[in-house]
């Protein structure tokens, strides 16, 4: 029923701005300073007190706002204040970008600037908590920005699970790096011979988008920022699946690509205190 009627409410969103475009002319091309997702949050603050996370739609001649949230995240203030943070700043940058764009004559396109972003609740243990954002915004171009963010909340110890904290030293993300690069060679080579290119333009694919790949899954934590658990039996969890957006791993028209990673590959290089959680990881 939740989803039914924010989708409702979008719609008439939408109506009510199309009165006041009449006639929107073709987006002009998009820059680089556009709006992107919003960058790494800082850690959260701890709070008593609970937030409230409320549906948001908003419709104007220059913006159209639709945030939902599915789930309570309101017995964890912590993991609610960061997901509100995150959703202040995405919708923070669109109206920004729509009050500053050109006017007029110079505006290129009256088509209103947008974001749709919607937080759905993973799993929820005493152990683990685990939230995913997902969504773009459009303030001008061909096509919008991705979104897209995990936020891993511990109960117990009130703070979000980082991939710094979960692999602590360095040299443990090179072979979580090496078993994401093959993974994602694999699907790259899947994806290619689906569409059965000549060998040679079958080459030069293999090597562009191949070299994406390795910078994006370069052994060092920011690369592997964005995860969700992969539950596993009696609450523990069987793995972690690593989430790399658009342009990260490959070009925009592959969207959001993931790798799962299994316990026994992240095991021996997580922090002791975090190896409970996973299955052969032991108790608390």
């Amino acid at each position: 029923m939740r989803q039914s009627a924010f989708a409702v409410a979008i719609s008439l969103a939408l109506l009510v701005t199309a009165g006041c475009n009449q006639s929107p002319q073709a987006p002009k091309a998009q820059s680089d300073a556009t709006l992107s997702a919003p960058e790494a949050l800082p850690e959260p603050v701890v709070e008593d007190q609970p937030l409230v996370l409320e549906d948001i739609v908003e419709a104007t001649s220059d913006h159209l706002v639709g945030i939902s949230y599915q789930g309570d995240a309101t017995l964890y203030p912590g993991l609610a204040k960061a997901l509100k943070s995150y959703a202040d700043a995405a919708r923070s940058g669109v109206i920004e970008a729509a009050a500053s764009r050109p006017k007029g004559a110079d505006a290129g396109s009256d088509a209103p600037y947008d974001l749709s972003l919607s937080f759905v609740e993973l799993l929820d243990t005493p152990e683990l908590v685990s939230w995913a954002a997902d969504g773009s915004s459009y303030t001008g171009g061909a096509h919008g920005m991705p979104l897209l963010a995990r936020f891993s909340w511990l109960p117990k110890q009130k703070k979000m699970l980082t991939a710094t904290d979960l692999i602590p030293e360095t040299a443990g993300w090179a072979p979580v790096s090496a078993y994401a690069r093959e993974q994602l060679h694999t699907q790259l080579s899947q994806r290619i011979d689906a569409d059965d290119p000549s060998p040679a333009e079958r080459a030069k694919m293999m090597r562009n988008a191949g070299r994406m790949i390795d910078d994006g899954t370069a052994a060092k934590p920011e690369n592997f920022a964005q995860f969700e658990p992969v539950a596993g039996v009696a609450g523990k969890l069987r793995g972690l699946r690593f989430v790399f957006p658009p342009y990260q791993v490959g070009p925009y028209s592959d969207g959001v690509q993931s790798v799962e990673l299994p316990a026994s590959v992240l095991l021996p290089h997580t922090a002791p205190e975090y190896r409970h959680l996973f299955e052969g990881g032991g108790d608390t």
